[in-house]
């Protein structure tokens, strides 16, 4: 812990079972969970505090559109635009998941900028 950040596990409970986007966020499978959350530096959170970390909900919503919903419409843009070319199946279906693969590359190289926006917060 430093008095920039502080790191938190999120301990995975049984209520992730009762939650509605427990298939989405990934927190169900996962037994423990590391965030490190920005806090003040005057803030005094000691280990073995249980506190309350909160990501605004359009954050989560932007979140599922990046890694579910936009990949979805690029698979079946291409999927489709290159059969209404022509092309055949198996090579559509190739260039669709080549396009996902890219995707996922660029969201991988610009992860700095997106860590940056997807700013936790603690409290008590």
């Amino acid at each position: 812990m430093t008095p920039q950040v502080t790191t938190v596990v999120i301990l995975s409970s049984a209520s992730c079972g009762e939650c509605h986007a427990a298939g989405l966020c990934g927190m169900a499978n996962l037994a423990e969970k590391t965030v490190e959350v920005p806090t003040n530096p005057y803030a005094s959170y000691g280990v073995g505090d249980e506190v309350e970390v909160t990501l605004k909900a359009s954050m989560g919503f932007k979140a599922v559109w990046l890694a579910y919903c936009i990949p979805l419409v690029i698979l079946l843009a291409v999927i489709l635009g290159l059969l209404s070319l022509g092309l055949g199946e198996v090579t559509a279906s190739v260039a669709g998941l080549s396009a996902i693969v890219l995707y996922y590359l660029l969201l991988w190289l610009f992860r700095g900028k997106l860590q940056n926006e997807y700013v936790f917060t603690i409290k008590r």
